[in-house]
C-alpha cells in the first residue's frame, strides 16, 4: 500500500487544477479590462495551474509504479509484469489517462509562451492567458465529471492489474503519443493569439509575428506524430499498409491540412493586407479541429481501431464546440469592419444564398436526397446572416470612432497571390472530402436509422485526383512571381521543369514496362455506374501523373536553389557551397518552405509505389520457396522464444535474388502475451531499401508439421515516404530557426527573447530528429488504444484474380470478433471461409452487384466498405464536390473582382525602368521582406 492516499490526493489536484484556471481565467479578464496592473497576476495563476497538473500527472505516474490498483485507471492499464517504462508510457494508454496528459502538454506549452512572452505584447497577453485557462478548465471538468484517472475500483482493490494492451508494449509508445499530442495542443497558443488580437482590435500584422514560431512547431509535431503513426501502422500492425483512413488518422490530418492552409495564406496578408478573415478562420478552425479530433477519439461514437470504448464524454464535447464554434463566429463576426476592405451589404446576403441554392440543386439531382441538400447549403447563408447582424451592431455601437480601410488586391489570376488562393482551395476541399466521409455513419445513422462504413477504398479513390491538382499548385506556386507574371516570366520559369518532367513521362511511357513500372495499372472500380468507372480511369493513369508532376515540382525546387546560388555566387564572388549556405541563412521562410515542399514530393514518390505492389501468400514446408517479383523467398524453419512477459515463435526466411544470391534473412513472428493471451501480435520482418521494402508477414504456423503460411509484399519506394517526412521537418526546422541576430540578442525588436527563439528552434529541431529516426532501420511502433480490440488473427488470405480483389475490397468481415476488416486483408477463420462462399457465387456466374447486394442483404449495409453510389449515399461524395466546383467557380469571379481593383492600386513602375529592371527590383525587395 503507497504510504499516501493517491486516490484522494489525486482528486484534491485535479479540483486545484479546475480552481487556478478559474481564478486565472477571471483575473486575466480583469487584467484585460483596463487593469494592467494585473498581468503579473495572470503570469502567476498560469504557474499555479501547470504546476497542479504537473503534479497530478506525476502523483499518477507513481500510482502506476507502486501499483495502486485501487484507482481503476492503473488496475486496467497495467500489471505487475510490466517494466518500469511501460509503466510511464501507461499514462496515456486510456482515455482518463491520455486527458491529463493533454493538460500535461498544454501546460508545458503555456509554461514555454509565458516564458517567451515577458514584456512584449502587454496588451495581448491577458486575453492569451484567459483562452488558455479556459481550455485548462475544460479537460479539468472532463476530468472531474467525465474521465476522472484516480477514480477508485469498485469492491476490494485486484491483487493485479488486466495489464496494457500487447500493441502498445514496445518502445514507439513513448515517441507516438507525445509527438501527436504535442502537435494538437501545440495549436491552443496561436489560438490564443488570434483571440486577444480579434478581442483587441489589433488586427493588424503583430499577431502574425507572434504567432509564427508557435504554429510552426505545432505544425512541425503534428506533421512528425502522423508520420509516427504511419510508421507504426507499416510496421506493428501486419497489414501492408501505412494510412487506413481509420478515423483517428483522419482526425489528426484534419487539422493538419487547415495549418498547411494557413501557412500558405498567411503570406499573402503579410505581403497584400489581404485575406485577413480568411487567415484567422484557418488559425481558428485548426484548433477547433484539434477539438474535434479529440472528441472524435473519445466518444466512441465512430468505430475505429484506434478509438476508445463509447462514454458520456462525447457530450461534454459536443457542448464545448458548440460554444467554441458560436465563439468564434461572433467573435470574427464582431471584428469584420477591421479585417474586411469593405462592409457586408445586403448583396452579400442575396449572393450567398444564390450560391445556396444552385449548390441544393446540384446536392439534390446527384443524391436525390432534397432534405439534406437544403440543410447543407443552409448552412453558408445561416452563418453569413448571424455575422452580417453582429457586424452591424458593431458598427452601430462603434461608428464615430471606425474608419474606413483600403484593403490589397490580387493584380493579376497569374500570380504567386491566387496559386495559394488555389492551393487553399484544393486543401479545405480535402478536408471536406475526409470531415464528410469520416462523420458519414453519424449522419447516416441519424437521418435514416442505418448504420453504414466507409472503407479506405473509397478515400483512396477520390483523394487520388485531390492529391494530384495539389501537387500540381504546388509546383506551380514556386514559379510564379509575385503581382503579375509576364509571358517572359513564365516561359524562363516553366521551361526546364515542363522540359525534364516531359523527358521522364516519356521514358515512364516507353520504357516502364521492362522496369517493372507500367504507365497503366489495373485499377478497380468502386461504384457500378459512371462515375466509378471515372474515378478507376483516373486511378490507371495516377501513377504516370504523378511521376510527371512530382518531376515537375521536383526540378521547380532545384531550379529556385540553383538559381538563387548562382545568383550569389556572382554577385557576393562566393563558392557554390558558401553560396547555397548563405541562400538559406538570409531567406530561411523560403528555402525552408521550399524544403517542406521537397519532403512532400518524395512522399508522393512513396505513395505512387502503392500502385506497383507486388503481393503472394503461400504455405511452406521449410526448404519451400516462393517468387515474388523477380526474388525468391525460401522458408528455412521456425523457432520459438519465452520471456517474463511473452511468448515468442519465429519463421526464419531467406530472401534471395534472381541468380541465388542471398540479401537477406528475415524472421517475421507472433508474440503471444501472458496477461493477453486471446490477441496475439504479428511482428513483421522488412527489408529496407530506397527501391524497395521486402514485406514478410508469418500468418500461421503449425509446430507439428513445421508448415507456415507466409504473405510476402514487395513494396517499391516506401523508404521515400520516411525520407521525405524527414526533409519536411528540416524544411520547417529551417524557416523557424532563429537568426544570429535573434539568438545574440542583437536584433532590436527581439532582442528581449532569443533564449526563448532559440529554445524553440531547439524544439524543432528535436522533431526533426524525430523524423530522422523514421530512417533508421527496425521495427517502429506506436499508438493504438487499448480499450479497443485489436486482434490479430492467424489465417490465409489467398486472391486469384482482379475480380476476386474487387470484391472482397468491398465487403467487410463479420465475424464479431475482430475489427471488420475488408476480405481482402482480414485473416481470420471466418473471413476465409467467407472468401471461399464468395467464390463460389462466382463461378457459379454471379456478379461483383448481385454478391454485394445479397452481402448487404445478409449483414446489413455496414457490411459494405463502400456506401453504394445512389440515394443518400451519394450525397457522400456529391456534396464536396458541388461545394468544391462552387468554390471554384468563386474563387475564379472574386479574383476578376480583385484585379479590377487591384489595377488601380497597383504600384507604378518607375519612369524610365524597363519592365525586367522593375520585375527584379520588386522581386528583390520582396525578398527582403520575406526574411523574418
Amino acid at each position: 500500500m503507497p504510504p499516501v492516499d493517491v486516490p484522494l490526493l489525486g482528486n484534491v489536484l485535479v479540483c486545484a487544477i479546475l480552481i487556478a484556471s478559474s481564478y486565472t481565467f477571471a483575473i486575466s479578464l480583469a487584467a484585460a479590462r483596463g487593469r494592467p496592473q494585473l498581468v503579473q497576476a495572470s503570469r502567476f495563476g498560469m504557474f499555479a495551474t501547470i504546476a497542479f497538473v504537473a503534479a497530478a500527472v506525476f502523483l499518477l505516474a507513481y500510482a502506476f509504479q507502486a501499483h495502486d490498483f485501487r484507482i481503476r485507471y492503473v488496475a486496467r492499464y497495467s500489471d505487475r509484469s510490466m517494466s518500469a517504462g511501460y509503466l510511464w508510457t501507461a499514462l496515456w494508454g486510456g482515455q482518463d489517462g491520455s486527458l491529463l496528459w493533454w493538460s500535461f502538454l498544454l501546460g508545458g506549452y503555456s509554461l514555454a509562451f509565458t516564458a517567451w512572452v515577458k514584456r512584449r505584447y502587454l496588451e495581448l497577453q491577458p486575453w492569451v492567458y484567459a483562452t488558455l485557462a479556459s481550455i485548462f478548465a475544460f479537460f479539468a471538468i472532463l476530468m472531474l465529471f467525465a474521465a476522472n484517472p484516480f477514480a477508485t475500483t469498485y469492491g476490494p482493490a485486484p491483487a493485479d492489474g488486466e495489464g496494457l494492451n500487447p500493441l502498445l508494449q514496445n518502445y514507439w509508445m513513448a515517441i507516438h503519443p507525445p509527438a501527436l499530442y504535442m502537435g494538437l495542443t501545440g495549436w491552443a497558443v496561436p489560438f490564443g493569439i488570434v483571440v486577444a488580437a480579434l478581442m483587441t482590435g489589433r488586427v493588424g500584422d503583430e499577431w502574425i509575428l507572434m504567432a509564427r514560431r508557435w504554429v510552426l512547431l505545432a505544425f512541425a509535431f503534428l506533421s512528425l506524430g502522423n508520420l509516427l503513426g504511419m510508421f507504426w501502422s507499416y510496421e506493428e500492425l501486419g497489414w501492408g499498409g501505412y494510412w487506413a483512413w481509420d478515423p483517428v488518422e483522419n482526425a489528426s490530418f484534419m487539422p493538419w491540412l487547415l495549418g498547411t492552409a494557413y501557412l500558405h495564406s498567411v503570406m499573402i496578408q503579410e505581403r497584400r493586407g489581404m485575406l485577413k478573415v480568411w487567415n484567422v478562420s484557418l488559425l481558428m478552425g485548426t484548433f477547433f479541429f484539434t477539438i474535434f479530433g479529440t472528441f472524435l477519439t473519445r466518444s466512441g461514437l465512430i468505430a475505429s481501431v484506434h478509438s476508445f470504448a463509447r462514454s458520456e464524454i462525447g457530450i461534454y464535447f459536443v457542448w464545448y464546440m458548440a460554444a467554441l464554434g458560436l465563439f468564434i463566429v461572433t467573435l470574427i463576426g464582431w471584428r469584420l469592419p477591421e479585417l474586411r476592405s469593405r462592409y457586408l451589404t445586403r448583396d452579400d446576403f442575396l449572393v450567398g444564398t444564390a450560391v445556396g441554392a444552385v449548390l441544393a440543386v446540384l446536392i439534390g439531382i446527384f443524391s436525390q436526397y432534397w432534405a439534406l441538400a437544403a440543410f447543407v447549403v443552409a448552412i453558408a447563408p445561416t452563418v453569413l446572416a448571424y455575422c452580417w447582424a453582429i457586424e452591424k451592431a458593431r458598427i452601430a455601437l462603434a461608428r464615430p470612432t471606425l474608419r474606413g480601410r483600403v484593403g490589397g488586391a490580387i493584380e493579376s489570376l497569374l500570380s504567386r497571390e491566387f496559386a495559394f488562393v488555389l492551393n487553399n482551395w484544393i486543401l479545405t476541399g480535402m478536408l471536406l472530402f475526409v470531415l464528410i466521409a469520416t462523420t458519414f455513419p453519424l449522419i447516416s445513422e441519424q437521418l435514416r436509422d442505418q448504420t453504414v462504413t466507409v472503407g479506405p477504398a473509397y478515400y483512396n479513390r477520390w483523394m487520388v485526383p485531390l492529391g494530384l491538382m495539389l501537387l500540381f499548385l504546388m509546383g506551380v506556386g514556386p514559379l510564379i512571381a509575385w503581382r503579375k507574371a509576364t509571358g517572359k516570366n513564365l516561359v524562363q520559369a516553366f521551361m526546364w521543369p515542363t522540359a525534364f518532367s516531359l523527358l521522364v513521362m516519356l521514358v515512364h511511357i516507353v520504357a516502364g514496362s521492362a522496369l517493372g513500372f507500367p504507365p497503366l495499372v489495373d485499377s478497380s472500380s468502386i461504384y457500378e455506374t459512371a462515375t466509378g468507372d471515372a474515378l478507376a480511369q483516373i486511378g490507371a493513369v495516377s501513377p504516370l501523373v504523378a511521376t510527371t508532376l512530382a518531376t515537375w515540382v521536383l526540378v521547380a525546387i532545384v531550379q529556385e536553389f540553383a538559381r538563387g546560388t548562382a545568383m550569389r555566387m556572382r554577385n557576393a564572388k562566393e563558392s557554390a557551397p558558401v553560396a547555397l549556405v548563405q541562400l538559406v541563412a538570409r531567406a530561411r521562410r523560403r528555402y525552408g518552405g521550399y524544403l517542406v515542399h521537397l519532403g512532400i514530393v518524395l512522399a508522393y514518390v512513396g505513395f505512387t509505389g502503392a500502385a506497383y505492389d507486388v503481393e503472394r501468400e503461400a504455405a511452406l514446408r521449410p526448404g519451400g520457396t516462393m517468387e515474388v517479383r523477380g526474388y525468391t523467398f525460401r522458408y528455412d524453419g521456425w523457432r520459438e522464444e519465452v520471456d517474463l512477459n511473452k511468448r515468442m515463435v519465429f519463421g526464419d526466411v531467406t530472401a534471395l535474388d534472381s541468380s541465388g544470391r542471398e540479401l537477406a534473412t528475415l524472421a517475421p513472428g507472433k508474440f503471444v502475451y501472458r496477461s493477453h493471451p486471446e490477441m496475439p501480435t504479428s511482428e513483421v520482418a522488412i527489408r529496407t531499401t530506397p527501391l524497395e521494402d521486402m514485406y514478410v508477414i508469418l500468418s500461421t504456423i503449425d509446430p507439428e508439421t513445421s508448415r507456415a503460411t507466409l504473405r510476402v509484399i514487395v513494396r517499391p519506394f516506401v523508404w521515400w515516404i520516411w525520407f521525405g517526412g524527414a526533409i519536411l521537418l528540416l524544411g520547417v526546422f529551417v524557416a523557424a530557426f532563429p537568426s544570429v541576430k535573434e539568438i545574440l540578442g542583437e536584433s532590436e525588436e527581439r532582442s528581449r527573447a532569443p533564449r526563448a527563439a532559440a529554445a524553440t528552434a531547439a524544439m524543432l529541431l528535436a522533431a526533426t530528429l524525430g523524423g530522422a529516426a523514421l530512417l533508421v532501420p527496425g521495427h517502429a511502433h506506436a499508438q493504438a488504444d487499448s480499450s479497443s480490440t485489436l486482434h490479430a488473427h492467424g489465417g490465409t488470405v489467398e486472391i486469384h484474380d482482379p475480380t476476386e480483389r474487387q470484391l472482397f475490397e468491398r465487403v467487410l468481415c463479420e465475424c464479431g470478433g475482430c475489427q471488420r476488416l475488408p476480405l481482402s486483408t482480414c485473416g481470420c477463420s471466418w473471413a476465409e471461409n467467407m472468401r471461399s462462399e464468395l467464390r463460389q457465387q462466382l463461378a457459379a456466374g454471379a456478379t461483383i452487384v448481385q454478391i454485394q447486394a445479397d452481402y448487404r442483404e445478409r449483414f446489413g449495409a455496414r457490411a459494405i466498405a463502400v456506401p453504394s453510389d445512389s440515394g443518400l449515399d451519394r450525397a457522400l461524395w456529391a456534396v464536396p464536390v458541388a461545394i468544391i466546383l462552387a468554390a471554384l467557380g468563386g474563387l475564379f469571379v472574386i479574383g476578376r473582382r480583385w484585379r479590377g481593383r487591384g489595377g488601380v492600386a497597383a504600384t507604378e513602375a518607375p519612369a524610365g525602368a524597363t519592365g525586367a529592371e522593375y520585375d527584379a527590383k520588386l522581386e528583390d525587395e520582396l525578398r527582403r521582406f520575406e526574411e523574418p
